[in-house]
């Protein structure tokens, strides 16, 4: 692994040089025992699903509870996905771990090479059930109600028409729905990694911006790419702090595009509205370090700012936020506002 990459100077100019889509095929690629990785994400997962660059992948992922738990929480029986039934039926417990999401893939794309960077366009996301959870841990258990996770654990139903659900009356909470996770095999000599902690990979990102119309940007780490996603949230705010969001399975569309013009040393998005750049780590100040010198990185290249003045321009105009503080490694991320370029 070389972790001495950094961003190029191609590498931001992020809308300047458009991948061609005109070839593109859509995959369908459904949850089920044959094409989840469970709690993983491993450079030698053997791929559910060959596509070109720039094919859009529908797929669906599935929330992280089993239906046993589902019903305890009032699900009704018919109401529990018989893909998740199959999946916890029929996925061998020794195959699973060491983290708990179930994750759709992994997605080999022809011609991703180490060094290259996977552009994940969120293209949509549905909610395909009309429920969600929230469980009780997080940052500080000790704010939860007695019992442990499982009885703390709550039930949301959603009103799709509306994309709200109710928290209790005169409080509603909107629905944004995002993957929570989604990324790439990480170094090979990370072995099976967890899909519990962020990383370079991506991964466990859990970052809220990430909704339909928005842009990923992953480094690639092994050959393909091996791309998965899961973890599903209907909503969530910034930091994620009692461990979980709404929980939920989603549908959505992504387009994966291999980008050779870009080289990255940990993951970007895109909004309509800003760039967002992120670090992780075990500790959160290590974690804002991370996050602080990407988006450095990130103005002086792009905008040829000198070092010092890109540093005094993230405290005057960009905001870091706590992305979660639950996934063993915390997240921080940088919303750069594309508005304070009027020029560009």
């Amino acid at each position: 692994m070389n972790r001495d990459r950094v961003v190029t100077a191609a590498a931001l100019l992020l809308l300047t040089v458009a991948p061609s889509f005109a070839a593109q095929q859509t995959h369908r690629l459904e949850a089920g025992p044959a094409t989840v990785a469970f709690g993983y994400y491993w450079s030698e997962a053997e791929p559910v699903l060959r596509i070109a660059s720039g094919d859009i992948v529908d797929i669906d992922t599935m929330l992280t509870s089993s239906p046993p738990r589902l019903e305890a929480m009032g699900v009704a029986a018919d109401q529990v996905q018989q893909s998740l039934r199959d999946i916890y039926e029929q996925v061998p417990r020794e195959e699973r771990g060491p983290g708990g999401h179930i994750l759709t893939g992994p997605v080999f794309v022809e011609g991703a090479e180490p060094g290259d960077v996977l552009q994940v366009d969120i293209l949509e996301v549905d909610l395909p059930i009309a429920y969600g959870y929230n469980g009780c841990s997080g940052f500080t258990p000790e704010n939860c109600a007695a019992g442990g996770f499982a009885q703390n654990s709550r039930l949301f139903w959603f009103d799709r028409d509306t994309m709200t659900t109710e928290f209790s009356p005169g409080i509603v909470i909107p629905l944004r729905p995002f993957f929570g996770s989604m990324g790439v095999a990480p170094p090979a000599e990370a072995g099976r990694w967890s899909s519990v902690p962020p990383w370079i990979h991506a991964g466990n990102i859990d970052n809220k911006e990430l909704v339909a119309g928005t842009t990923l940007y992953i480094p690639v780490w092994v050959e393909g790419a091996l791309f998965e996603a899961g973890d599903g949230h209907a909503a969530q705010g910034d930091g994620e702090v009692d461990q979980t969001a709404i929980e939920t399975s989603l549908r959505g569309r992504l387009r994966l595009t291999v980008r050779k013009d870009m080289s990255l040393e940990w993951p970007l998005a895109e909004t309509p509205t800003h760039w967002i750049t992120m670090g992780s780590d075990e500790d959160l100040t290590e974690a804002t370090r991370i996050a602080l010198n990407q988006t450095i990185d990130f103005l002086v290249r792009r905008f040829d700012l000198p070092r010092h003045e890109a540093y005094r321009l993230v405290s005057l105009a960009i905001d870091l936020r706590i992305t979660q503080l639950v996934d063993q490694k915390v997240g921080v991320h940088a919303m750069i506002p594309k508005s304070i370029w009027r020029e560009r």
